[in-house]
């Protein structure tokens, strides 16, 4: 099925600018005032897995927890059907370890099994450390792909959209006091990836029109952008649709473990869609617009 979008995208685009600006300044904002919700994976503590043979509730292990002394150390508990997560703030040492798993047995399920994950000061300071080295190198290789495919016009157009789908994400995140770990800073680097690819698309056909237009002005230039933006929308939506149905599925019915991965997803995959469109094509257009023209060539515009 096609759709004909005949929009003025470059003209509607300063909307969406200002609404990417609030964002992002109420993301500073958040992050200044409140920082990130860590979880275990980025600051030290012990992360309990329990799978149980049976359904158990928050209620009943949280008395479970007040018996053996671990109950003050304040424990987020995420308890679903058949699997329990418990995570504290502090490292278990072996005794509680052992003082937990044997409680457990004995007052809920005498069958559950546990998985116990320990993340030491160092340790988490190293992963975050890594997570950013990260973000920041996937971001300088793809400035460098970019420059060196088309030019670095398309380059900063296409790292000011995928850092801002980047930063969308970490502010929600940050204002819903979400929690961040591992698996988030997979998402991020998942959606910086499926962000790029999105606005390459749209550069590519950019690339191709130009080569058969003649560009005198600027409202030649838009016309080019609107041109090409319409031409990939179909294709775009298409697919950032079918990623969103699998990724918003994977959140209501993947479990606890991926839940945040699945989130961070799902909001990044719609950023990502509409920075390709409303963010990085017209920040382009208006770069290329300021260019010099070629008094030699007056006619064309180097792709």
């Amino acid at each position: 099925m096609r759709f004909k979008w005949d929009y003025d995208f470059i003209k509607i685009s300063k909307y969406f600018y200002t609404f990417s600006i609030i964002i992002t300044l109420l993301g500073i904002l958040s992050l200044a005032i409140f920082g990130l919700n860590y979880g275990v994976d980025f600051r030290s503590g012990s992360n309990v897995d329990i799978t149980a043979s049976k359904s158990v509730t928050k209620e009943e292990i949280v008395p479970v927890l007040e018996e053996i002394g671990l109950a003050a150390e304040e424990p987020q508990i995420s308890a679903g059907s058949d699997r329990i997560s418990i995570r504290f703030p502090s490292v278990l040492n072996e005794e509680k370890e052992s003082s937990l798993k044997a409680s457990f047995n004995e007052k809920i399920d005498p069958e559950a099994s546990f998985e116990v994950n320990t993340v030491d000061p160092e340790m988490a300071k190293e992963l975050g450390r890594n997570a950013i080295y990260a973000v920041l190198l996937a971001s300088l290789g793809i400035m460098i792909y970019v420059t060196i495919r088309f030019e670095w016009r398309f380059a900063v157009a296409a790292i000011v959209a995928l850092l801002h789908d980047a930063f969308v994400v970490i502010s929600i995140f940050s204002i819903f006091r979400l929690e961040v770990d591992l698996t988030f800073i997979t998402a991020v680097l998942t959606i910086v990836g499926f962000s790029i690819n999105d606005t390459i698309v749209v550069f590519d056909r950019i690339r191709e029109n130009l080569r058969f237009s003649k560009i005198k002005t600027r409202t030649d230039l838009n016309e080019v952008v609107n041109r090409s933006i319409s031409q990939t929308m179909t294709r775009s939506l298409y697919t950032t649709v079918t990623v969103f149905i699998a990724s918003l599925f994977l959140f209501l019915l993947g479990g606890e473990s991926i839940r945040m991965f699945s989130l961070a997803m799902v909001i990044g995959l719609v950023f990502g869609a509409y920075s390709s469109i409303f963010i990085a094509s017209p920040l382009w257009a208006v770069l290329k617009g300021k260019q010099k023209p070629n008094h030699n060539n007056p006619s064309k515009t180097t792709p």
